[in-house]
């Protein structure tokens, strides 16, 4: 099997990126304070050494005193930035592209716990599911803040030297949560049809976009999934994808980061095609596939405590059919690669009985 095609260079307006594969973003919760150490610029580090082209540092609370109730999460606070200086220091030194992911909880947040237990909890409607009431639903003041927060940590991290942004829309956070039917029942042109949920994350990558200037990469995470509802979908049809894909291409998107728990599961009855590929067929936009790659289980069975092995080469040919069928432009890759930082070189160098394993306590060191 000849895997040189994801080997290939791809370029992003000015970014250029030697392959395909690219480390995720993967909260560790070993950010004490929120402030990145030097174990984690080393951690980093060694994945760019170990050949992944492009780093998306670890979901990174925006400054906005309801983003997070985590007190070990990874912010862009003031307090935070000579942490960050530290961590882009290390993977700019080692060849390295870096960029940040701006993120922010909603609802999923837990009230009463610091850094600031005296603040509310808010999201679209004030609610994390259907019947699961949490907090506050947002005025038209939160709306601002929040969104100007994450044009504030879009301008920091430009300042710094990041490569670009990644802006966090998946998984049953905030921007997801206004995209989600179940958690926006807002009636003031923020909600109702997908037109309406899309409003308010068009406006934040807007903003974002406005903060940044024309040449610096955005890329939003999206997914069907939520940590809470894996079955529930934003989008019922390829039809409704579309519509996403545009709206947030044209507020500013450049790179959208498909997410799954299994790259290779067809999305809808009829076709073969995964979630990247029909987010691909609806736009022009670069697009990252994630979920499993390399391993025999998903993300969810890791964070339940199941080990998970290595597929060898037999688990990277469904990959790369999807990747000459044009499903998507990059590959990110997760666990494989907590497991082994060396995993690109060892794909690249055909050393597949040399991977290692995903452990679970790959979860509790930055190894």
């Amino acid at each position: 099997m000849d895997l040189s095609p994801l080997f290939t260079p791809f370029r992003i307006g000015k970014l250029e990126l030697p392959n395909r594969f690219i480390l995720p973003a993967m909260q560790r919760e070993l950010a004490p304070g929120g402030v990145p150490g030097q174990e984690m610029a080393d951690y980093y580090r060694r994945r760019v050494e170990g050949g992944l082209s492009l780093i998306i540092g670890e979901a990174t609370a925006i400054n906005h005193p309801a983003s997070t109730h985590y007190t070990k999460y990874a912010r862009l606070t003031p307090a935070a930035l000579e942490g960050w200086q530290r961590v882009l220091d290390a993977v700019k030194g080692a060849g390295g592209k870096l960029f940040v992911q701006l993120w922010h909880q909603g609802a999923v947040r837990k009230e009463q716990l610091a850094p600031n237990p005296q603040v509310r909890t808010i999201s679209p409607s004030g609610l994390i599911q259907t019947g699961e009431p949490v907090g506050l639903a947002m005025t038209a003041k939160d709306l601002a803040d929040v969104r100007d927060a994450f044009a504030e940590g879009a301008e920091i991290a430009k300042a710094m030297g990041f490569d670009g942004v990644e802006i966090h829309g998946a998984h049953g956070y905030l921007l997801d949560q206004f995209l989600w039917h179940e958690t926006n029942l807002r009636d003031d042109g923020y909600g109702g049809d997908l037109a309406g949920r899309l409003r308010y994350p068009c406006e934040v990558v807007a903003a974002v976009r406005a903060a940044v200037g024309p040449d610096f990469p955005i890329s939003f995470r999206m997914s069907q999934w939520k940590e809470r509802k894996f079955e529930t979908r934003v989008a019922a049809s390829p039809q409704e994808i579309g519509l996403i894909t545009a709206a947030l291409r044209k507020a500013g998107v450049d790179i959208f980061h498909a997410s799954t728990r299994r790259f290779w599961i067809p999305e809808f009855e009829g076709s073969d095609r995964g979630y990247a590929g029909w987010v691909k067929s609806t736009t022009d936009a670069a697009v990252i596939t994630v979920g499993s790659v390399g391993l025999n289980n998903d993300i969810m069975s890791s964070l339940y405590g199941e080990d998970a092995g290595s597929t060898g080469a037999d688990g990277l040919a469904e990959l790369l059919r999807r990747f000459e069928r044009k499903e998507f432009d990059l590959v990110a890759v997760g666990r494989a690669a907590l497991g082994d930082s060396e995993w690109v070189r060892k794909v690249r160098d055909g050393r597949f009985t040399e991977l290692k394993p995903f452990t679970k306590e790959n979860l509790a060191f930055l190894t």
